[in-house]
């Protein structure tokens, strides 16, 4: 999910700067709500179970996508599916590009001894670079968000007295992440959450998915009257609604972080075994907003960039970023938000 939100800043930028572009977005049928609205953007559904599922499946998407007389790709994913389709393309002439990873210099960030501790270029950097070797005009520097969407019955549904008030804090937290590395002790969490919970202007919606995610969220919300559980409630396009009515989102290295920041919400991030570093903050974001663990006390940190490699003695790391801390973060971001 993350993957895909991150390519939605770069997409908006190019059709704003080259009007006469169409674009085809190939992606799981999911993940079309974050795309639908860009102007000048299709999305082609991607059938990984039944159509284009398998190496059949994706010569039957080759098929599919020459149907369409594309001039070029751009392939922002360069895994093996999408290096299969890209190849077939070129040798029928369609001019692509692909973007960049940056493997090597991410083994060089991660690795335990002689490491070598610099910013790589963002994800978003390097997807721009893609549409620039195609040939297209491409400035990420001054960009335009859309509108807040209006909330629907359904979300509204969510709110005391199923009414929005303008005087509210809509604050997101989005405690989880895919793997155990990234994720904020719940303990410390939970006092993030009831410290914030305190003032009745705050009004807490927690993100998340999957029954384990939902049955941990109700936990943290403890019946609170301005502590809401999203997850489960609503459809994926309704989040979105919501999301973009946010005055902030609080999140771990994640899907949710993205999708935040796409909207133009300001994001503040909680970095355990990863690091901002690699490349993946969320777009268009101040380098505060993002709290890291402390390297004096745990230096091989980031010790992944997904936080899917886990290392021995670093299992706290996060409990160097301190309730304190993100308290404090929140709070100048909701004042420079008035």
């Amino acid at each position: 999910m993350g993957d895909v939100a991150m390519t939605v800043p770069v997409l908006r930028a190019l059709v704003l700067q080259n009007p006469t572009v169409k674009i085809t977005f190939i992606s799981r049928p999911f993940f079309k709500p974050l795309i639908e609205k860009i102007e000048n953007v299709t999305f082609f559904e991607f059938d990984e179970k039944k159509r284009h599922k398998g190496f059949l499946g994706l010569i039957r998407l080759y098929f599919d996508l020459k149907k369409l007389n594309i001039d070029f790709f751009a392939d922002l994913h360069n895994v093996l599916r999408s290096k299969i389709v890209r190849s077939l393309l070129q040798l029928n002439g369609t001019t692509v590009a692909f973007t960049n990873k940056g493997r090597a210099d991410k083994k060089a960030l991660t690795r335990s001894t002689n490491k070598i501790f610099v910013q790589l270029p963002t994800v978003f950097e390097r997807h721009q670079k893609v549409f620039q070797q195609l040939g297209f005009n491409l400035d990420l520097s001054k960009p335009i968000f859309p509108n807040k969407s209006i909330l629907s019955e359904d979300i509204l549904k969510l709110f005391p007295d199923n009414e929005f008030k303008n005087d509210l804090n809509l604050i997101g937290i989005a405690p989880f992440a895919q793997y155990e590395s990234k994720i904020y002790p719940l303990d410390l969490m939970q006092k993030v959450i009831d410290n914030l919970a305190l003032n009745d202007k705050n009004l807490i919606f927690l993100f998340g998915g999957g029954l384990s995610e939902i049955g941990r969220l109700n936990g943290l919300s403890k019946d609170s009257k301005n502590i809401i559980c999203v997850a489960g409630t609503t459809k994926f396009e309704k989040e979105l609604e919501l999301i973009s009515n946010l005055n902030l989102m609080l999140s771990m290295d994640s899907g949710n972080a993205h999708i935040a920041a796409i909207f133009g919400i300001k994001v503040l991030t909680l970095w355990g075994s990863t690091h901002p570093f690699s490349g993946f903050s969320p777009f268009n974001q101040p380098d505060e907003n993002a709290l890291v663990s402390d390297r004096s006390f745990y230096p091989k940190l980031p010790t992944s960039i997904y936080g899917n490699k886990k290392v021995e003695g670093y299992q706290d790391a996060m409990r160097t970023i301190t309730v304190d801390n993100i308290l404090s973060a929140v709070q100048n971001n909701l004042k420079n938000d008035i």
